[in-house]
């Protein structure tokens, strides 16, 4: 006789347990299916978990070297072009022009947006009452 559905969903979760079996999800953008895609088929793997057990544990055999270094997430360097560096150097020309008597540490502009009329606000009001 056949086993109901709800009989094969209690023999499943008796395996699972059994098995000390944990549910691991993730989500995954394009490039990344398709990388996986690409690495399932290089390797002739048909199911996306067998693939991803197989890497875990091809990846764990390695050490801890080589996982670091598979596991590190590549950084972008950041290059100021010369267009770029003139226009931040004629920005600073200009500021040192317009008010030369501020200091390098006292440029309002190097602790993030300075507005004028904050700069009427007292500290420890709100805006609303110095209008």
């Amino acid at each position: 006789m056949a086993m109901s559905p709800k009989e094969r969903d209690e023999k499943r979760r008796a395996k699972a347990a059994r098995l000390q079996e944990e549910d691991l999800r993730m989500k995954a953008r394009p490039g990344t299916r398709q990388a996986l895609a690409e690495i399932m088929e290089w390797a002739q793997v048909e199911e996306n978990g067998e693939a991803m057990t197989l890497l875990i544990h091809r990846i764990h055999e390695l050490g801890p070297e080589a996982a670091r270094h598979f596991l590190s997430a590549p950084r972008h360097e950041i290059v100021v072009s010369d267009f770029v560096a003139r226009r931040l150097d004629q920005f600073r020309i200009g500021r040192e022009l317009r008010a030369p008597d501020l200091m390098l540490g006292d440029d309002p502009d190097d602790t993030g947006i300075y507005l004028p009329e904050m700069a009427l606000i007292s500290p420890g009001t709100s805006d609303q009452t110095n209008r």
